[in-house]
């Protein structure tokens, strides 16, 4: 054990010892909640699509690791150039592991029902009341969804007439509506 303290603490491994430290540290902050993981900053390394909190930790480790390794197979004048050939491994084999972890993180949030609130749709069915109703809404990628409607009030709504949704009930799954007239 102390051979492996020696060597983790020792030139060159100990430059990435205390970044490893740094990186337990942060995954301790983001997994009491104190921090969120942060968006894609890494993008600039080659190593976009996943948060930057996990691009760099994987580079990281991986450095770490191979720093260790290399420190124990080169000596002399060879040692200087192992953070460097570390680091150039640890970039390459990141990449690599990032293809498929960038499956986990989805470029742009999914679309949720909230999504629809402020937005204008059409009545399909005959009617739409406070007990019934169907609406047509467009959502910003211009995809169409039929989605259960529901009047406040006395508001009927005929077939074809243009309604404004303003709230979601997430216990009926349904969206209140209000008539719209367009102005022009």
């Amino acid at each position: 054990m102390t051979e492996f303290f020696n060597a983790v603490l020792s030139f060159p491994t100990v430059v990435f010892s205390f970044l490893l430290v740094v990186v337990i540290g942060y995954w301790l902050i983001v997994i009491t909640g104190l921090a969120e993981l942060d968006d894609d900053g890494a993008a600039w390394l080659g190593l976009g699509g996943i948060p930057a909190g996990v691009a760099f930790s994987l580079l990281i480790a991986l450095a770490w690791l191979l720093s260790l390794v290399g420190s124990q197979i080169a000596g002399g004048a060879l040692l200087y150039a192992v953070p460097v050939a570390a680091l150039g491994g640890a970039w390459l084999a990141t990449r690599g592991l990032l293809i498929p972890l960038r499956r986990l993180f989805p470029d742009e949030e999914r679309p949720t029902r909230g999504d629809f609130v402020g937005q204008m749709c059409v009545i399909r069915t005959g009617t739409a009341t406070p007990d019934f109703g169907q609406a047509e809404v467009t959502s910003a990628d211009g995809s169409s969804a039929i989605v259960h409607v529901r009047t406040s009030g006395q508001d009927r709504l005929a077939r074809g007439d243009t309604a404004l949704i303003f709230d979601y009930d997430a216990e009926g799954e349904f969206f209140w509506v209000m008539p719209y007239e367009s102005e022009h």
